[in-house]
């Protein structure tokens, strides 16, 4: 689905790079972790895929598209939730269906196959929020503000869902039942998942495949395999242990 070609990007004409000649490959509904330290080029990776920056060099190809633009199938949510103040959760919600209908099925702004018939109200169900649906977003936890920006995304039948640090903020319990339900989530609507992580524990859970990226400039492309992350109850067994462990050890050697 996301094939990356010999990608570089730095931000200033005498920094280091942040990516030189990188190449990666994701297929359909692979679940990733992109982990690494602060100021690797985690969510700089996250906005190429977005389409949100442009690289120096290289390309980007996703389901055989260059992305020179925001894509209209990708969803994004942001660490801080990107709600509207003045919205209630019900009109952030619409938000993204409104904005695609005021442009129409133009292939580029929406598909082409987009139906303005498309409603958060199932999402707002789905993810318990009927009752919350005319608060506003400083009316609401900072579980049920994420809760919001996820059904405002999954509203517009996204195929690729990017994550950036989305549960960073949140107290335990609320993360934890978060995750569980965005690999659920992804599970069930057959997403792709790309979840940028500065939490070693939080990339063992999520990603089915975990991209390590350590000094700058990233030109190689480090990959953990996954497979079980998302069993029942994987938090408690071994597995999950030994694999948080290896990724410390890596992150340390880096």
């Amino acid at each position: 689905m996301i094939k990356v070609y010999n990608l570089s990007i730095k931000y200033a004409s005498n920094s280091i790079p942040i990516f030189e000649k990188f190449n990666w490959g994701v297929e359909k509904a692979e679940s990733w972790a992109v982990l690494g330290p602060s100021g690797c080029g985690k969510t700089t990776l996250l906005y190429l895929l977005a389409g949100l920056l442009q690289p120096a060099s290289g390309s980007i190809l996703i389901d055989g598209q260059q992305i020179l633009r925001p894509r209209p199938q990708t969803g994004l949510i942001l660490q801080d939730y990107g709600l509207l103040p003045w919205a209630t959760v019900k009109q952030n919600c619409e938000l993204g269906v409104r904005i695609r209908d005021f442009y129409g099925a133009d292939g580029i702004h929406a598909p082409s196959e987009f139906r303005s018939s498309l409603s958060p109200h199932n999402w707002l169900h789905e993810l318990g929020l009927d009752e919350l649906s005319d608060k506003y977003p400083s009316q609401l936890s900072g579980g049920q503000r994420q809760r919001t920006a996820i059904a405002r995304t999954l509203s517009l039948k996204p195929d690729l869902l990017l994550m950036d640090e989305p549960f960073s903020s949140l107290d335990i319990p609320t993360r934890e039942n978060l995750q569980d339900l965005t690999i659920s989530l992804v599970s069930e609507q057959g997403l792709t998942l790309i979840l940028v992580t500065h939490s070693v524990e939080e990339a063992v859970l999520m990603g089915r495949k975990i991209l390590l990226l350590k000094g700058l400039p990233n030109q190689e492309a480090y990959i953990i395999e996954n497979s079980v992350s998302s069993e029942k109850g994987f938090r408690n067994t071994s597995e999950y242990k030994r694999l948080c462990g290896v990724l410390r050890a890596k992150l340390g050697a880096s």
